[in-house]
Formats: C-alpha cells, sequence, structure tokens
C-alpha cells in the first residue's frame, strides 16, 4: 500500500529499530512505546487483518510471538508482557496493516487497558460455543 507507514518501513523508506527479520515477518521497536523495548510484529506482506495472513504463515508468526516476548522480557527486565492485537477500526485498530504488540510491562508503570465485562444469558454460552466450535471444521 502506497500510504501505509509500516509498508514504508518494510521497504526501507522509513527508518526502523528492527530486531528480528524473516522473508515473511519484521519486528521493530514502536517509536511511541507504552513501555521501552515495545516490540511490533508484523507480515511483510500488506495484509489488513490477521484473518487475511495465510494459514502457511502461521506457524511462523506464532513460534515468533513467543521467541520475541521472551528476548523482550529478557532485555527489559519486565515483571511480564501483553500481546496485543487490535484487528478493525472497531477493535482500535489505528494502522490498516496486521500488527502484534508485544508490550512489557512492570511493577512501576502506569500502562493500562480499560476492561469491561458482559455475561451470557441462560443456555447462550452453549450457542457460542457450538458456532465457533462448527466454524474450525
Amino acid at each position: 500500500m502506497e500510504n501505509c507507514i509500516f509498508c514504508k518501513i518494510i521497504k526501507g523508506e522509513i527508518p526502523a529499530a528492527k530486531v528480528y527479520e524473516s522473508d515473511k515477518f519484521l519486528a521493530f521497536l514502536d517509536i511511541s512505546p507504552c513501555n521501552k523495548g515495545h516490540t511490533l510484529i508484523i507480515p511483510k506482506e500488506h495484509y489488513v487483518s490477521l484473518n487475511e495472513i495465510p494459514n502457511e504463515d502461521g506457524k511462523e508468526f506464532g513460534e515468533l510471538q513467543i521467541k520475541l516476548a521472551k528476548s523482550v522480557m529478557e532485555a527489559t527486565n519486565a515483571g511480564g508482557f501483553n500481546l496485543l492485537l487490535n484487528d478493525g477500526k472497531v477493535a482500535g485498530q489505528e494502522v490498516m496493516h496486521a500488527h502484534l504488540h508485544i508490550q512489557p510491562r512492570f511493577n512501576t508503570d502506569e500502562f493500562s487497558y480499560k476492561w469491561t465485562h458482559t455475561k451470557y444469558e441462560e443456555g447462550e454460552i452453549q450457542k457460542f460455543q457450538d458456532k465457533i466450535k462448527e466454524f474450525l471444521q
């Protein structure tokens, strides 16, 4: 995509503090981090949504999340981390190129998520369970 900031990073048009690169994925430090060490993983192909990433690339993407999360934890001496993938504007996605955040967390940081809770009506949880399992087929 012509105006995509992540595509420009991939092409080398915009500099980035790269920490990992393969034929299919790139990982680099977020320039506006929630905490130092905040890392982004992006596919090199322009996909807006996680749903567009081919299944055959899923193994590398999953393994990379684990490998980089461990590295970020070690490098930052973080007490924990969040993995965050906002998929779609309604979910808070601002850059329309699929990306995953690895956010190191510390006891002293002031970063937080606002999380609201809802409840299932009687029998409703079974309907959602069945429907999700149906689409896995």
